[in-house]
């Protein structure tokens, strides 16, 4: 049997959180570790591992209300909100909502060493095209 995620245990209200949307495939709440003022996590009800790996209705569900939270942020607190998927730390498909109240927030581009020769890009593009 798995194993309860920790955001499994939030949304049974096992765990304390700071709820801002809930229905009936989602749940929102405050990030307890906020990369800036009003980040928001957004997960599905159904616990799955990887965002990917939802079936497609969940999925729409899901980023159906990130979508909505982005709005929230942009009406209530003013700014653009930003988005990352990278469901490293918990074991429960996730999306971060935040808020950018500057470029620095989300950077991207912080020097990670990548080979961008034209060699390696088309290697990597080969590799990852889909064929009809």
């Amino acid at each position: 049997m798995k194993q309860d995620s920790i955001f499994t245990k939030i949304m049974r209200g096992e765990i304390p959180c700071y709820k801002i949307y809930e229905d009936d495939q989602t749940f929102a709440f405050l990030d307890i570790n906020p990369l800036s003022d009003g980040h928001v996590l957004v997960t599905p009800k159904m616990q799955v591992d990887k965002f990917y790996n939802l079936d497609d209705a969940t999925y729409q569900a899901l980023f159906a209300t990130v979508k909505k939270i982005a709005q929230r942020i942009e009406q209530v607190l003013g700014v653009r909100a930003g988005i990352v998927v990278e469901g490293l730390e918990v074991p429960h498909a996730h999306v971060h909502v935040v808020p950018m109240y500057d470029d620095k927030v989300l950077r991207l581009h912080h020097g990670y060493p990548v080979d961008t020769s034209d060699a390696n890009m088309k290697q990597i593009a080969t590799k990852l095209h889909f064929s009809n």
